[in-house]
């Protein structure tokens, strides 16, 4: 049962966490400043929260003016930040820095979600490396489920989609790994030659592809944070 009720403190510390304090509030905003409006795409970002419980939030967000709900022609919704939603963009951010600089990777690490990971990597992946037209590369965690185990990217025309099925083209690189393996490249843990040279990263196809990974890949937002701990 989700606690009711406010610290009953006028400090604005007191008030602001009684907004942004409730388990999935924080992550929420983070899918937004990250650009997503769309109820469907914001469950792909915290895909382990229920639908009912990413309704009922947004429903606060709007309440409390951090979000503003705009309704489509289509009868769909979109979810945009307000003046005062886009003011939280520095706290969220340091929020991420600050997990990135003291939080113990292996702890992070016990964190494994390949739907998140995927849609993470989708949004921040950088098509200027790769070839012109059509370029399409299949991830493959073998360690897992096989409804889980491959998923795919599809970059065209500088447009890039997410499949978990297998969209029918020829695959330009195939990346085969473990997810905790992917999981630290992507978070700046461990570095792909590293990787490579364990023979903990595998990379099949297109050379050019696979020599500019580093390069279209880009990495989390917090990876260039310094760390802190061992």
């Amino acid at each position: 049962m989700e606690e009711r009720g406010g610290y009953g403190q006028f400090c604005p510390v007191s008030m602001a966490a009684e907004v942004l304090c409730t388990r999935w509030t924080a992550l929420v905003i983070r899918e937004l400043l990250c650009g997503t409006t769309r109820f469907n795409d914001l469950r792909r970002g915290v895909p382990r929260m229920s639908p009912a419980l990413l309704s009922k939030r947004l429903k606060d967000l709007e309440k409390a003016g951090i979000i503003v709900a705009v309704p489509r022609g289509t009868g769909a919704v979109e979810y945009h930040l307000s003046p005062a939603g886009e003011d939280l963009r520095p706290i969220i951010m340091s929020l991420g820095f600050w997990g990135q600089r003291w939080v113990e990777s292996e702890l992070s690490l016990k964190n494994l979600d390949p739907s998140l990971l995927m849609w993470d990597m989708r949004r921040n992946l950088n098509p200027e490396p790769l070839p012109p037209g059509r370029c399409t590369i299949q991830f493959q965690y073998p360690e897992l489920p096989d409804s889980r185990q491959n998923w795919w990217m599809v970059i065209d025309g500088g447009e890039v989609d997410l499949c978990g099925f297998d969209p029918g083209y020829e695959i330009d690189l195939l990346v085969r790994s473990s997810l905790k393996t992917m999981t630290a490249i992507w978070m700046g843990f461990v570095k792909i030659p590293q990787e490579l040279s364990a023979g903990r990263l595998e990379l099949e196809g297109d050379r050019q592809v696979a020599g500019a990974m580093q390069k279209w890949l880009s990495l989390s937002p917090f990876a260039p944070e310094p760390r802190r701990v061992a």
